[in-house]
């Protein structure tokens, strides 16, 4: 469908996920021999819990920030609970939907293509000043010349991954929108980065004309990468979408219920947690958790039916 350009540090990254999610979990991750098909899941017992996660920002810093976050939730669960970053939407998906990981900090779309095809459960989502929805943006070079989004057709597109609800879904669903055109028609070529500073970072050195990612991911490379909010050689915010939903803490369905409480109401009492909002918020820029109900989604499953005939993010 276009062309993936993943950078070479998401390869090294995934030969290292690969080898971390291999094949000795497929008793585990299979469930009972007896009776446990797709319309009937048996609850589990669980020695363990995988908690995954999606490298947004970069994956060693995600990695080593969440330790204290799998620590806490051992205690308050009376399990140990391990925590894996993996290479993108995709794989926390199908890591999902073979049992390997149990929960999940999946974004919106992410999440409706798991309850779709893994009936992964949606039960807490997050807050970011106070609002449980945020906006796609549109970053470019502030010297390329480019002033709307009309200017972008012909260029090239940098986005984080093709499950991405900021970096793919609704940028796409934008422009077929807009112009009556697909993404592919639209765009000269595609770039698929596996996070969104590598698609910003991408823009900014000159391999793309624009990236599109949560608004606004430019703070997460300004560290390294100081000239980005530079007026004449930074880069600008050309455009934004509608409204997205919050990403959600899911998990799997063969689950027990009662693990399920356990895990909404540990999640919950962080926000009384200083020290626990704060890794939070280091990791997804998160500053408060709040109950999800699948229905929220709603309007994500509208934006992929515009398209999902031709595009399957998980292949």
């Amino acid at each position: 469908m276009f062309k993936k350009a993943f950078l070479s540090s998401a390869l090294v990254l995934s030969l290292g996920v690969m080898a971390a999610c291999g094949a000795d979990d497929d008793e585990t991750a299979n469930g009972d021999a007896e009776g446990d098909s797709g319309d009937d899941v048996q609850e589990q017992e669980f020695d363990e819990l995988v908690m995954g996660f999606v490298p947004s920002t970069d994956s060693d810093q995600i990695a080593s920030t969440v330790e204290p976050l799998t620590e806490r939730l051992s205690e308050e669960l009376g399990i140990e609970v391990d925590g894996r970053v993996m290479t993108n939407y995709s794989a926390l998906v199908e890591a999902m939907g073979s049992g390997q990981v149990q929960i999940g900090f999946i974004p919106a779309f992410g999440y409706v293509l798991a309850n779709e095809r893994h009936d992964i459960e949606v039960i807490l989502k997050s807050l970011r000043a106070g609002d449980d929805s945020y906006r796609a943006q549109y970053s470019v070079r502030a010297d390329s010349g480019i002033e709307s989004l009309e200017d972008l057709e012909g260029k090239v597109w940098a986005f984080a991954d093709s499950a991405s609800t900021s970096g793919f879904l609704f940028p796409a669903t934008q422009i077929r929108n807009d112009f009556g055109m697909t993404e592919d028609e639209f765009f000269g070529d595609m770039v698929e980065t596996g996070s969104h500073d590598n698609a910003l970072i991408t823009v900014l050195e000159g391999g793309a004309d624009v990236a599109t990612t949560f608004e606004d991911a430019r703070e997460v490379i300004e560290g390294d990468y100081p000239e980005v909010y530079d007026e004449e050689n930074g880069l600008i915010q050309l455009d934004f979408t509608e409204p997205i939903p919050n990403d959600t803490i899911s998990v799997i369905s063969e689950l027990s219920e009662d693990m399920v409480n356990q895990i909404r109401e540990a999640f919950l009492s962080f926000n009384d947690d200083e020290d626990m909002i704060e890794i939070m918020n280091e990791v997804y820029r998160w500053d408060g958790i709040a109950e999800a109900e699948d229905s929220e989604y709603d309007i994500v499953r509208e934006a992929y039916d515009n398209f999902s005939d031709e595009v399957d993010p998980l292949n």
